[in-house]
């Protein structure tokens, strides 16, 4: 594998050049922060023939909770050509009707279940429809956006109960998506990526804006510089924005 970078990784994160040319690049979630800054950055590589932005409101839409939608998304990409480059940017972590929890006083089934939907069983089927369609040779990764605070060896505060647990389930599907991959498509990659802090309405209510926290262009121009670096035997792997494996 690529010796990854103890820093940020240097470059534009423009280029894209490890990818065959003219294929087509698909984010999931291009409604987000994230997603349109990584929609942005892919389209400017100029390295795509097609770049396609999946979100709510993208025709065709996607909803997490409906498994028809994201197969329809899925094979309307695939008609536009070689799948070289998928983001899953999709990710929920709180709204109105749900916070993270601070102790186990506030679990909650509902909103448990409703983050493993959204955090885990989305981005699950995404890749029942997606990894299929990547080709058999040649790189192709599928990357899905993961959190640090999903790493069970890493936890050490505690807390936010639902949205741990929930990346954590992500992991282990990417994980175990990687092995079946590797058996179609050798060259292919499946990862699990951790962008970092960013600012975005996500991190917003808890996140201070200062050092340490990347805006949504910053993290998507990291975030291809590692899918850049990705090798095939990267696949199944966690990493963080700077290609620094995280422990599961």
């Amino acid at each position: 594998m690529t010796d990854y970078h103890s820093r940020p990784p240097s470059g534009s994160g423009s280029e894209l050049l490890s990818f065959p040319k003219d294929g087509v690049a698909v984010v999931f979630g291009s409604g987000g922060g994230i997603g349109r800054a990584l929609l942005d950055a892919i389209t400017a590589a100029d390295r795509f023939e097609r770049v396609i932005a999946l979100s709510r409101r993208s025709s065709p839409s996607i909803d997490l909770l409906d498994e028809a939608t994201i197969e329809q998304a899925a094979a309307f990409a695939a008609d536009q050509g070689e799948l070289r480059l998928v983001i899953d940017a999709t990710g929920f972590l709180h709204d109105d009707r749900q916070r993270p929890e601070k102790s186990w006083r506030d679990i909650n089934a509902v909103n448990l279940a409703r983050s493993f939907a959204l955090n885990s069983i989305g981005p699950a089927l995404i890749m029942k429809h997606i990894l299929p369609r990547l080709p058999r040779s040649g790189k192709a990764v599928f990357a899905t956006l993961s959190a640090r605070v999903g790493s069970i060896a890493d936890n050490r505060l505690g807390g936010w109960y639902a949205y741990r647990a929930s990346k954590a389930a992500l992991n282990q599907l990417v994980r175990t998506a990687a092995i079946e991959l590797a058996r179609r498509s050798p060259e292919a990659m499946c990862v699990a990526v951790h962008p970092g802090t960013v600012a975005t309405k996500l991190s917003e209510p808890f996140v201070a804006r200062g050092p340490g926290v990347h805006s949504p262009e910053e993290a998507a121009r990291y975030l291809l510089l590692v899918a850049e670096q990705l090798e095939a035997d990267a696949s199944g792997g966690f990493y963080d924005w700077r290609g620094e494996p995280v422990a599961w």
